[in-house]
């Protein structure tokens, strides 16, 4: 993960905003990182469903990255973006920026990141082919990801 942790411009597209509660603390007061994760599969799982065009599960998350802590009333946003996409499953990185909204305050920082796979999945829970054809979600975010790819190949050379 090439990005610094402290990047305020998020890849991807924007696909869970919520705010961090009281509720949600952990006993130092900070956000409970298992509640941020849950937020994170969310979000993944509303970007990989709306790509898979149905029922999808989440099979793993890898690289759980957490850089800073989240603190209550920061505005949690999660951006999504595909990485990978197989016959029956996909992978995507889900990046988490809050806002610290306070007395004019309006910077953004990348807190977490982490990688989700998800497989898309029948009425019987049985993995299904992800539609290719007449599915513009997945053909617009392959694009996304080949002008990614392109970007990274660049910034190589």
């Amino acid at each position: 993960m090439k990005n610094k942790p402290y990047t305020k411009e998020p890849n991807g597209k924007l696909i869970l905003r919520t705010l961090a509660m009281p509720s949600d603390t952990n006993a130092n007061g900070d956000i409970f990182g298992g509640w941020i994760m849950s937020q994170m599969d969310l979000g993944g799982a509303i970007l990989a469903k709306e790509l898979a065009k149905g029922r999808v599960v989440t099979v793993t998350v890898d690289k759980m990255i957490f850089h800073l802590p989240i603190s209550v009333g920061d505005v949690v946003c999660c951006y999504g973006t595909l990485v990978r996409v197989g016959r029956t499953s996909m992978q995507v990185k889900v990046e988490v920026f809050i806002k610290q909204v306070y007395e004019g305050n309006r910077e953004r920082f990348r807190v977490t990141e982490a990688l989700f796979t998800y497989v898309a999945i029948d009425k019987n829970g049985r993995p299904r082919e992800i539609p290719r054809e007449n599915n513009p979600e997945l053909d617009e975010a392959l694009a996304i990801l080949e002008t990614l790819n392109l970007q990274e190949e660049a910034e190589q050379n």
